[in-house]
């Protein structure tokens, strides 16, 4: 097996058509859930992803470490061309000085720059490119901070892209590095109303900004970015990365992946092998990470059978005593409160309605949804740094992601799934600490249903949160509330 670049994105394999059909068989993955996609149902597509191509021998440049462990389980030899293999010579040490060097601070403090931040670094400019799997709220934006700065400073005649998947994270991103002490004349953002073309070397964008632009855009980029590297497996996103041929610096970062193959290896392909920082239950031991407890709160319902998801779904967003368990929860709690619903007409309105025309008239209450700008959604986020004792009722598309409250109390899951990215990343909501908050609550709010042995759809949702709090070695307690009792104290 002859292994050589092809340019950024792809390798290329020089192999028989024996072992091309191998290859092609160890790295074809069936997508889940495939069946449900149109392209499936209307059988233009498998249902599955083919990593490396017969017809052009080409697999993306991250998989390296997997061609070779199938060469060695398998007895293959393989040549590598130098230029496939080239980590930097580099020292912990100096990489510990150039951010110290650097001097960023937070609400004009200088930060503390932890081991594994500094660890974290060494790693991405050693191996120049990976995927960074770090925890919300671990410290990933001074951390790319410190990587766009070294290369800021190495590439002189390219620039360097941020992804991010939203408007809301352009601008917390922007304003976190003029807050850790960069100028604005390095940096540009790129949303709807910003101008495409700049002169300014570190351009922050979301991807759907930019993904329809030809190839030829993306020449003058040297080094890429995406954070929230989860949400890359779509195929806009996998465009702009596979456009990107002469961009070697290639760093992903995420909190969690979803547990599936196929998504670790697409995203190893297009940034790099996965490198593991730290774990949250780390940062609560340490310190670094609010006090954790979550409380399952299960709701007892009457037996009832259902004929599909979404009819449950609905019985439950329209139940008058479960929002009304939620309203007295809310109204309840002490400190900032984040409600975190998934139909924004159907039940995040009537949520908000209910719980704002019963909260006492001096506590501020905030509505968040897809269709609120940029710049409203920033402005509750600030007006929320500031607050001891305020609302937010926010869909889990705006506000389960990358968002930073530093000063949040409470979360409630008043909507049931059972995603593992947004589960964590919307615990990560609450687990950042503040001058005055050392101990976050999350409500998950569950609902039995059962029909004589048949659990609820959202039932058994409730249980695969659970096993991811096991999984994450969380605290949590569980308990059963009968669906008449709508108060219950803590």
């Amino acid at each position: 097996m002859q292994l050589s670049k092809h340019n950024e994105v792809y390798l290329k394999l020089d192999v028989d058509s024996g072992l091309s059909q191998e290859l092609s068989d160890y790295f074809t993955f069936e997508v889940p859930g495939a069946r449900f996609m149109p392209a499936y149902k209307k059988r233009i597509w498998d249902g599955k992803i083919r990593l490396f191509s017969r017809q052009t021998g080409k697999i993306y440049v991250g998989l390296l470490s997997y061609i070779k462990d199938y060469a060695t389980k398998n007895n293959i030899n393989i040549h590598i061309d130098e230029e496939v293999e080239n980590d930097r010579n580099i020292i912990r040490e100096d990489v510990r000085r150039f951010i110290k060097s650097l001097r960023p601070k937070s609400k004009g403090k200088e930060l503390e720059i932890r081991d594994y931040q500094i660890d974290a670094v060494f790693h991405a400019l050693r191996k120049h490119r990976c995927l960074l799997i770090s925890p919300t709220a671990s410290g990933k934006s001074l951390i790319i901070y410190s990587l766009i700065r070294f290369y800021n400073l190495l590439l002189k005649d390219k620039k360097i892209l941020i992804l991010v998947p939203t408007t809301s994270l352009v601008e917390q991103m922007y304003s976190d590095f003029i807050d850790y002490g960069w100028s604005d004349e390095h940096l540009h953002r790129i949303y709807s109303g910003h101008e495409k073309v700049t002169d300014k070397p570190v351009i922050i964008s979301t991807w759907q900004s930019l993904y329809k632009f030809p190839k030829s855009y993306f020449k003058d980029f040297g080094c890429v970015v995406g954070d929230e590297a989860h949400l890359f497996k779509s195929k806009s996103l996998t465009s702009i990365l596979t456009k990107l041929e002469d961009c070697k610096y290639r760093f992903g970062l995420t909190g969690t992946l979803d547990g599936t193959q196929t998504h670790k290896w697409v995203l190893e392909g297009l940034f790099g092998p996965t490198y593991k920082i730290i774990r949250t239950d780390e940062l609560m031991k340490k310190g670094y990470l609010s006090k954790l407890n979550i409380k399952v709160l299960t709701l007892k319902h009457p037996a009832r059978k259902f004929a599909n998801y979404e009819d449950e779904i609905q019985y439950l967003i329209t139940h008058t005593q479960r929002n009304n368990f939620i309203k007295n929860l809310t109204l309840d709690q002490k400190g900032n409160t984040l409600i975190l619903y998934t139909r924004v007409e159907s039940h995040g309105l009537p949520l908000f309605d209910l719980i704002n025309s019963n909260k006492e008239e001096n506590r501020k209450c905030f509505f968040v949804h897809g269709g609120v700008d940029t710049e409203d959604r920033e402005e509750v986020r600030t007006i929320t740094e500031k607050e001891d004792n305020a609302i937010i009722i926010a869909s889990y598309g705006t506000f389960s992601t990358g968002i930073n409250i530093k000063n949040l109390h409470n979360v409630i899951f008043a909507s049931p799934n059972k995603s593992k990215i947004r589960n964590l990343q919307s615990i990560g909501r609450v687990l950042r600490k503040g001058d005055n908050k050392i101990k976050a609550t999350l409500f998950d709010i569950a609902d039995d249903i059962t029909y004589g042995s048949s659990k609820n759809y959202t039932l058994n949702h409730m249980m695969e949160r659970v096993k991811i709090y096991n999984e994450e070695n969380f605290n949590y307690e569980m308990l059963t509330i009968p669906l008449k009792k709508c108060q219950i104290n803590f």
